[in-house]
């Protein structure tokens, strides 16, 4: 997977796919500029930066997502594929 822009452009269309068919509902508490994932075993809701989509490190878990559930998440938000653990990890580094 290239990371460049061109990778930043095809994780945005992951997103975006994604996203697409989110309840109306949980979007309304989402601030500007970030969107909700879901983490873990118990879907455990985080709202992140949009901006963490240029990072390659988030990137590949948006690719692992789209491996492991495709663009159909149920419960109406991104699910990412580790741990709560990882995740918080993940994001501490990207801040």
């Amino acid at each position: 997977m290239v990371f460049g822009s061109s990778g930043v452009v095809q994780a945005k269309k992951l997103l975006r796919r994604s996203l697409s068919g989110s309840r109306q509902e949980s979007s309304a508490d989402v601030p500007k500029g970030c969107f909700p994932v879901y983490v873990g075993e118990f879907r455990k809701r985080f709202v992140v930066p949009i901006a963490y989509l240029n990072q390659p490190a988030f990137q590949d878990l948006l690719i692992q997502a789209e491996e492991e559930y495709g663009f159909d998440h149920s419960n109406g938000g991104l699910t990412i594929p580790c741990s709560e653990y990882e995740f918080n990890l993940l994001t501490a580094q990207l801040n």
